[in-house]
């Protein structure tokens, strides 16, 4: 693993680190920049200006270059026609993944935020990254706009999935997209933050073989499973949604994935990681 640098760190995270306002201050930001003539249309120098708020002025928590890279590689190595985000917040995924699909041939990005404000920041930094054309922003629940996709037909199948959102719904959104067929054999997932905060659950689930999975599908397991997960990113959203819910699909057990961890950082410098898993196969 390559080493941090510093001179590219965010400002320390916060006890509040979000949903405080400088999500929209990032937005008078950009859209104030001295070099936003430059800026216009170019993917790489949004990014840059996200990255230039989240180094001088407030923590914004993004994937970082860091861990976007092993993204990126992965697209470039996958070329998905069809990317799926859960979680999107400002938007910064979605430009680097967008355009980073765009460049491989797909066809479609799909960044799914469940607060409305986040995905308007989302929606104005991706016009001005002239992503428009192949990014689509779904506002709602991830569980919801996962299977309201499905049943519409705007989503048959999911080739690559980045995995960002809330963390105890990883895993049960996982078995949602593989109870509706849109991750099969070929399917990729990457999930972030799975050393900081981590995810226990959903690292266990990708990690299964299909008999533990089996097994678990005998004793009925489904629902969110927040083992393992510290208290505050359970309750990270509680001040707007007061009860969070879950997707009850038991998934399908039979889908065999691959899965190794690739050590990385984030913005700020913290250690963490992101788990790339690959659906290979179906056990019968």
């Amino acid at each position: 693993m390559d080493s941090f640098d510093e001179a590219k760190a965010y400002a320390p995270q916060e006890e509040t680190f979000f949903d405080d306002g400088r999500e929209i201050e990032l937005l008078h930001f950009v859209y104030s920049h001295p070099n936003l003539d430059k800026i216009r249309g170019s993917p790489k120098d949004v990014l840059a200006a996200i990255d230039e708020f989240g180094r001088t002025k407030k923590y914004l928590m993004n994937v970082g270059e860091d861990k976007g890279r092993i993204v990126t590689d992965l697209i470039s190595g996958v070329k998905p026609k069809t990317m799926v985000e859960l979680g999107g917040y400002v938007g910064y995924s979605c430009i680097l993944f967008g355009d980073a699909v765009r460049a491989a041939g797909g066809q479609r990005y799909f960044s799914l935020e469940r607060n409305p404000e986040f995905a308007a920041v989302i929606m104005s930094l991706v016009d001005l990254a002239g992503l428009s054309g192949v990014v689509k922003v779904i506002v709602g629940s991830s569980d919801e706009s996962i299977a309201r996709l499905q049943s519409t037909g705007a989503l048959k199948h999911i080739d690559l999935m980045f995995l960002d959102h809330y963390k105890p719904a990883y895993t049960t959104d996982l078995k949602l997209c593989e109870e509706l067929e849109l991750v099969t054999p070929g399917s990729v997932l990457a999930a972030d933050n799975v050393i900081k905060p981590g995810n226990p659950p959903y690292l266990e689930y990708v990690r299964s073989t299909v008999q533990q999975k089996r097994e678990n599908v005998k004793k009925g397991k489904k629902g969110g499973n927040v083992d393992g997960i510290a208290e505050r990113n359970v309750k990270q959203y509680a001040n707007r949604y007061k009860e969070e819910k879950f997707s009850q699909s038991l998934g399908n057990p039979n889908l065999v994935y691959e899965s190794k961890l690739v050590n990385s950082f984030e913005p700020t410098g913290v250690p963490d990681g992101v788990e790339i898993t690959r659906c290979v196969g179906v056990e019968e």
